[in-house]
């Protein structure tokens, strides 16, 4: 009998840590950075410091090169926990950018950038190509940290703000791309980067990509909703779960309930079920009991007999 892989074993963490950063940097590298449009964080800081050098430093090295002392602080503000991971995730997603690019010396020739496709994006459709790289970006970012990883940056500066001061990390991490866009949106302002597109348009588009990548990195952590969950009330719970158990083939759990207006105890039933099969658990509850109070709510996951294990 072959023997089932454990998806967390720490080589195959890795391993997706290592995917997540590939796809992310394809995200910055290939789509974002020559359209001028600025992620937030250390990505977008190391944009705008190539965006400063005429385009002379690499995206990838800068920044690596900003990383490591956010790292540094981070190890002695933070502890070893999230080291090895985090140095893994910061230092793969640089050289990626690097290499796609093409900045690494040797593999200039990759530059997957000017393929057709994406100059034809940059030039006709350049929603579709923000669109795709925050798509990209929020993936890989979403695949990093399901894996227990982090690219450094902005995580680790949110996270001692929370500790040391008590700020939320949402609005460290706000307060951060808020003022990296607008750092980057001066420069190409200032230098005149791009003379098609004013630099305001720029900072909006690159606030329309960090709402997508955030939405899409939520997805990946959180997986869409695959169930529902039913919470029914009524006075034929008996039955209604006798239905259940019988016509669907599913569990159901029968809960202690009792009326805070009524003072009255009874019972209440609970069924979660996957959304093919919610048409079906709603159209029994009504044949049975048509007056029964029923709330159904989404679950993003269900471990156990009858559901697909999530990774």
């Amino acid at each position: 009998m072959a023997r089932k892989i454990n998806v967390k074993h720490p080589v195959m963490e890795y391993l997706a840590i290592a995917f997540g950063a590939a796809i992310m940097a394809i995200g910055v590298g290939v789509f974002l950075v020559d359209a001028k449009v600025v992620p937030g964080g250390v990505s977008g800081l190391a944009m705008a410091f190539h965006y400063l050098s005429g385009n002379k430093l690499p995206v990838g090295i800068s920044m690596w090169i900003l990383n490591v002392p956010l790292f540094i602080w981070g190890l002695r503000e933070l502890g070893k926990n999230f080291a090895m991971r985090t140095f893994v995730g910061f230092s793969l997603n640089s050289v990626f950018i690097d290499l796609f690019r093409g900045d690494i010396p040797g593999l200039r020739f990759i530059r997957l950038q000017d393929s057709p496709a994406i100059q034809d994006l940059r030039k006709n459709d350049f929603l579709f190509l923000i669109l795709i790289g925050s798509v990209l970006l929020g993936l890989g970012l979403g695949i990093i940290f399901k894996f227990k990883g982090t690219t450094a940056g902005s995580d680790i500066v949110a996270s001692i703000m929370h500790k040391r001061f008590g700020i939320k990390p949402g609005q460290s991490i706000m307060f951060t791309d808020f003022f990296v866009i607008t750092f980057a949106g001066i420069i190409i302002g200032m230098k005149n980067l791009s003379p098609d597109k004013p630099a305001l348009s720029l900072t909006l588009y690159a606030l329309f990509l960090l709402f997508i990548s955030s939405k899409i990195i939520d997805v990946i952590i959180d997986g869409f909703d695959y169930a529902r969950a039913a919470l029914i009330m009524s006075e034929k719970n008996d039955e209604i779960a006798d239905t259940i158990l019988n016509d669907m083939g599913r569990g159901v759990t029968a809960v202690k309930t009792r009326g805070a207006y009524t003072n009255v105890e009874r019972e209440m039933v609970l069924a979660v079920v996957p959304m093919r099969e919610l048409s079906r658990l709603t159209e029994i509850v009504k044949e049975v009991d048509p007056q029964a109070f029923v709330i159904i709510y989404n679950v993003h996951e269900v471990l156990g007999s009858g559901f697909r294990r999530r990774i």
